[in-house]
């Protein structure tokens, strides 16, 4: 980690002891892609190092132009003192992408000049070949203090084979597009983000605890609900270093450190004879961690956050309120446990070590993809270092970046943190506007194309083009995409509620089943009531069909028979007569009652040898029965017999 320039703050031995030995660790540099679109020679992906200041779009991208100042390439000076500004782009017009050395200042002070000139992001060039380092913000003082927390656009770190890369192609007149991009700076692998939040109580420490308690105040309405929503996963964490064994018994480690040296904080005053003690700030420091554990216990860890800002407003050191009896206040006015959480906190007299306050150092060692944790405040999201201004929109945004995409909460979602793309065209997506349904689906990264699942059916697809429901309701939904009409109260639709997907148009009608289905014409085209004695008429969807006369039209037959005839086209009966009764019978000769008669004699035949048939078969399978239940259990009969038997012997 760099701050533009050397600079070593001077500060008591001890301190600077108690600080180092557990300092020296891993720290992993948090980085995001650039890609140069144009020119063609340097086009590629390239890597940069987030700056530990301003605002890392996180989640999102830019694309822009790069500039290379004539003049000031520095930016250690306002470029309103060189005449140059980057301000009033035209309309569509790129934003800029400042490209400056480094060296001569600070870097944050560098991103300030810049941002005040008009720039939408910043490039500092490396100016000596080495690997890429973290910017950033310079040691606190009440001037720098104030341009840093102001500062609100991006900026990275580049090598330097990159920034000459790019100052080469600009010389050549060049145009330089470029796309900024920190959609991947997160991990994002499910709808629940884990972070971590490294604090102090402290509250005597300068700017930056200042600004940790404007963060803590203005990010706990979002931070409350996020978790009672099973959104997030918050932890505390808490900096504790140890007193090296040769300073244990002197005066700055016990005033410094509880449990006999093992767990300390500087001085808040840096003045080891007047005010509050090192020791006060870890005893705060455990007390919030056990707040914590309790609340979690009890279903509530959301209180952690009303806890802490209660206790910022209500039991400051200037005050001199900072102690055990206004934090018991502050747990009284939240219903928790006081007991519970001083057991929690054991006792910091003893010379052992404390459970919960172990578990804090070991914490602070790095892991994967996370680097140790040296400085406060530090905000961990899915494992991996927050890096920028600690702001409530700004670290929300990283917080945002860090879910799945489609499973971002609503407060994602919400005007001012990202922009709705499917507002303009439906993003690009396939639509409904008849049902109201689209395949557009708005995320913290962007829009997605994806067929949507809608009142329990699921519709399938490519999303962009094409969405089709699939499921055995789908119909319910405009019908299933398919074709449908209603006139004088009669409804047909080309949606099957048998099939699962697809449209088919109805009996009675032809068609794609999507867009149309036409009435077919079944007396035009002589599909029914076509008998000599039928009258057809066409009708949506079916037909009508009347017969001559007395007449019955049988639809299923498509025949007309005689209101007091039950037998249809009887006379095609009449040439089995002569069959059945040869030189007996002429046909013509046989009137109607003869006819019946003689056919009604024929069903009464069939009916007695049909009765006779279905008894000897009834009596054929009870002998069955009987014989085959004989061989298991014996009979009535058959005891009969037996006791028979026996008589007679």
């Amino acid at each position: 980690m760099s701050r533009g320039r050397g600079r070593v703050l001077p500060a008591l031995a001890i301190a600077v002891l108690i600080f180092t030995t557990s300092c020296w660790g891993k720290f992993l540099v948090e980085k995001n892609s650039i890609s140069i679109t144009t020119p063609d020679s340097i086009k590629g992906t390239y890597d940069s190092a987030i700056g530990n200041f301003g605002v890392p779009q996180y989640g999102g991208s830019m694309v822009g132009n790069v500039v290379y100042p004539e003049k000031g390439a520095t930016a250690c000076r306002n470029f309103s003192e060189f005449g140059i500004t980057f301000k009033g782009l035209k309309s569509g017009g790129l934003p800029t992408v400042l490209l400056v050395d480094r060296g001569d200042c600070y870097f944050a002070l560098k991103v300030w000049h810049a941002q005040l000139a008009g720039a939408a992001a910043v490039l500092v060039a490396d100016d000596k070949t080495e690997p890429l380092i973290t910017m950033d913000s310079p040691e606190e003082d009440n001037v720098s203090a104030e341009y840093v927390q102001n500062i609100t656009i991006p900026s990275a770190l580049v090598e330097k084979s990159f920034g000459d890369k790019l100052k080469a192609a600009l010389q050549a007149k060049d145009m330089v597009n470029i796309n900024l991009d920190w959609r991947e700076s997160l991990p994002h692998p499910d709808d629940r983000v884990e972070y971590e939040f490294w604090t102090n109580s402290n509250d005597e420490c300068g700017p930056k605890c200042e600004a940790q308690r404007e963060f803590v105040k203005n990010f706990k309405g979002a931070a409350q609900i996020l978790e009672q929503g099973g959104y997030t996963q918050f932890t505390p964490h808490y900096i504790t270093w140890y007193c090296p064994d040769a300073f244990i018994l002197s005066k700055q480690c016990k005033s410094q450190c509880i449990n006999h040296g093992r767990y300390c904080a500087p001085d808040p005053e840096q003045d080891f004879n007047h005010g509050y003690d090192g020791k006060d700030v870890v005893v705060e420091n455990l007390r919030q961690l056990c707040v914590h554990k309790v609340a979690t216990e009890m279903k509530r860890s959301w209180v952690w956050w009303d806890y802490v800002t209660d206790f910022q407003i209500r039991c400051p050191m200037k005050d001199k309120k900072y102690n055990k009896d206004c934090a018991e206040e502050v747990l009284k006015s939240l219903r928790l446990p006081i007991d519970k959480v001083q057991k929690c906190m054991g006792n910091p007299e003893a010379d052992s070590e404390n459970t919960v306050l172990k578990e804090e150092q070991d914490a602070q060692v790095g892991h994967g993809s996370r680097s140790d944790v040296t400085i406060l405040p530090t905000l961990i999201i899915n494992n991996r270092q927050y890096r920028g201004k600690l702001d409530k929109g700004a670290v929300l945004k990283a917080v945002c970046a860090g879910f799945q995409e489609t499973t971002e909460p609503a407060v994602c979602l919400s005007e001012g943190m990202e922009t709705n793309e499917c507002l303009t065209n439906n993003g690009g997506c396939w639509e409904n506007k008849k049902a109201n349904v689209t395949a557009c689906k708005d995320t913290f990264r962007g829009r997605v194309c994806e067929c949507p699942v809608v009142q329990g059916v699921q519709f399938d697809g490519d999303g962009y083009s094409h969405c089709e429901a699939v499921a055995s309701l789908r119909c319910k939904i405009d019908n299933g995409g398919c074709w449908h009409d209603t006139r004088d109260g009669v409804r047909h639709s080309a949606c099957q509620e048998t099939h699962t997907k697809g449209c088919e148009c109805p009996a009675g009608f032809r068609g794609d089943g999507v867009n149309q289905c036409e009435d077919v014409d079944e007396c035009k085209s002589k599909l029914a009531c076509q008998c000599k004695e039928c009258h057809c008429k066409n009708t949506w969807g079916s037909y009508d069909c009347q017969c001559d006369g007395n007449l019955l039209y049988i639809k299923e037959h498509d025949t007309c028979i005689s209101e007091s005839n039950p037998f249809p086209n009887l006379s095609s009966l009449f040439w089995l007569i002569p069959v059945l009764f040869p030189g007996k019978i002429s046909v013509t000769r046989v009137g109607w009652s003869a006819t019946f008669f003689i056919l009604a004699g024929l069903a009464v035949v069939g009916a007695v040898g049909y009765v006779i048939y279905k008894y000897r078969i009834r009596s054929y399978m009870d002998s069955e029965i009987r014989a085959i239940m004989a061989q298991y259990m014996p009979l009535d009969s058959q005891n009969e017999v037996h006791r028979h038997l026996e008589e007679e012997a």
